[in-house]
C-alpha cells in the first residue's frame, strides 16, 4: 500500500500541506505537491484537494497546463484518483459557481454538474460546516471498513448532483440529501465532499483504502 508516486496538485487556491501529510500517515511513501503537469503526467496516484471557487480553480488547471493532463492520466484504470472538496466538484462536467451566464465546463471525469446547496429548514446554514453524518452505499470501496453512518468534516456551498446516481458512493442528510462521496465502476476513480485529511480517524481509514486501490 502506497507505493510510487502519489501526486498532490496544488492549482493555487488551498494550503495542501495537510493533505500531504495526512498521506504520509496513511502509509504513502512518495508525495509530492506540484502545478507542474510533467510531474502529473508520470504519477501512479493523482489527488485533486481544495477549498475555494470553481471557475478560479479551473482557470487555473487550464492556464497551468494541469488539465489536459490529469483528463489523460485519470482515464486509464492504472492511476487512482481522488478528489477531496472542491477536488470532487471539479469532476464534474460542469458548474454554476463563478459562471456570469449558465454553466462552466468541469474537468468532466463524472457526469454531473455542481449546484448551490439549498436550506429545507431553518436550522440549516450554507455554508454547510462541521461534522456530519456520511451514509455510504454497500460495497463501496472507498468506504470499506468505516462504521456505519461515520460523521465526516465538511466547509462547502455547493455540492455535485450526479447525471448518473450509479456513481454515488454515499450520502449525506442535509439541505435535502446530497452525494457526499463518489466512486466509477470502471476505473479507480473516486471522490468525496468531504475532508478525508480533516476527519479523523475515518478520514484517515478512507485515505487508507484510496491508497490500497
Amino acid at each position: 500500500m502506497g507505493a510510487g508516486l502519489t501526486v498532490v496538485v496544488d492549482y493555487g487556491l488551498c494550503n495542501v500541506d495537510s493533505m500531504v501529510r495526512a498521506l504520509e500517515e496513511c502509509g504513502a511513501r512518495d508525495v509530492e505537491r506540484t502545478r507542474d503537469p510533467r510531474v502529473v503526467d508520470r504519477a501512479d496516484r493523482i489527488v485533486l484537494p481544495g477549498v475555494g471557487n470553481f471557475a478560479a480553480a479551473m482557470r487555473n488547471l487550464a492556464a497551468w497546463g494541469l488539465l489536459d493532463s490529469i483528463r489523460q492520466r485519470s482515464s486509464t484504470r492504472e492511476v487512482p484518483f481522488l478528489g477531496a472538496c472542491l477536488g470532487m466538484q471539479l469532476m464534474a462536467r460542469a458548474g454554476t459557481e463563478g459562471a456570469d451566464n449558465g454553466r462552466l465546463e468541469g474537468v468532466g471525469l463524472v457526469d454531473g454538474e455542481v449546484i448551490r446547496l439549498e436550506r429545507q429548514n431553518a436550522d440549516e446554514r450554507i455554508p454547510h460546516i462541521g461534522w456530519n453524518e456520511v451514509v455510504a452505499r454497500p460495497g463501496s470501496v472507498l468506504l470499506a471498513g468505516i462504521p456505519e453512518a461515520s460523521d465526516f468534516y465538511f466547509v462547502h456551498s455547493y455540492h455535485l448532483k450526479l447525471g448518473d446516481t450509479a456513481n454515488e458512493a454515499a450520502r449525506t442528510p442535509y439541505c435535502g440529501g446530497f452525494t457526499s462521496a463518489i466512486e466509477l465502476a470502471d476505473r479507480p476513480v473516486f471522490g468525496t465532499q468531504f475532508h478525508p485529511e480533516k476527519s479523523q480517524k475515518a478520514g484517515f481509514r478512507l485515505l487508507r483504502n484510496f491508497l490500497a486501490a
